[in-house]
């Protein structure tokens, strides 16, 4: 899934670069409205998460230049500004869904599941299966055949990180960002034990968790 994101603040979209790549999307950024038109026009983009106050072009005049050319594409504005009119006028000027600044990882995450759930998009599967194993990303469930894994939270979000990036080497630092979040530390010997006990409990149950140790570099799991 191709999202793009055009947010002025650094290290605001270096967040969410991180954390959406951690969940397998593949990301474009800018931090300036021209540039970001001109990406929006040519980069073939699913999803875009938009701000309003920008530099160069504001969001609603960028938002409007892409209905107007009809790009099927889905938009999100992220944006500090909270009063209902400013809301109104997003979505009546064609965006899909407005989420307002604070706000949770979690619940972006959601929305741009929704928003891919929608006619017109490709989504991705909310089940991954490799072998005998199923992954059920919105029950947070890890099956042997029927048999259902007692997984700890840690734990799976290892095997939900490495299942939603096959044939992607991932280190352990970007695991840690995703257990933890941006600003906590997963030490590499935590991650090592968490994945050791999940492979036990995939081997008690009849099933082997095909997670490579790339010594040096990280973790892969090889598409089948």
């Amino acid at each position: 899934m191709k999202l793009l994101i055009i947010e002025d603040s650094v290290s605001l979209r270096r967040s969410l670069r991180v954390g959406l790549e951690n969940l397998g999307f593949t990301i474009d950024e800018t931090g300036d409205g021209a540039e970001g038109l001109s990406m929006a026009m040519t980069g073939d983009y699913e999803l875009i998460v938009l701000d309003i106050m920008l530099p160069s072009i504001d969001g609603i005049t960028l938002l409007q230049t892409i209905r107007a050319k009809q790009l099927d594409v889905r938009v999100l504005i992220l944006s500090a500004k909270q009063e209902p009119e400013d809301k109104v006028k997003g979505l009546l000027t064609g965006a899909d869904d407005y989420l307002t600044k604070p706000f949770s990882f979690d619940e972006l995450h959601a929305r741009l599941l929704n928003l891919m759930r929608r006619g017109g998009l490709k989504t991705i599967s909310d089940v991954i299966r490799i072998d005998n194993l199923a992954l059920n990303l919105q029950l947070k469930l890890l099956q042997v055949g029927d048999t259902v894994i007692d997984l700890t939270p840690n734990e799976y979000k290892i095997v939900e990180c490495l299942f939603s990036n096959q044939n992607k080497v991932i280190t352990s630092e970007k695991l840690s960002t995703y257990i933890a979040g941006q600003y906590d530390l997963v030490s590499k010997n935590s991650i090592e034990a968490h994945l050791s006990s999940a492979r036990k409990k995939v081997r008690a149950a009849g099933g082997e968790l095909p997670i490579q140790t790339k010594r040096g570099f990280g973790y892969i799991i090889q598409g089948r």
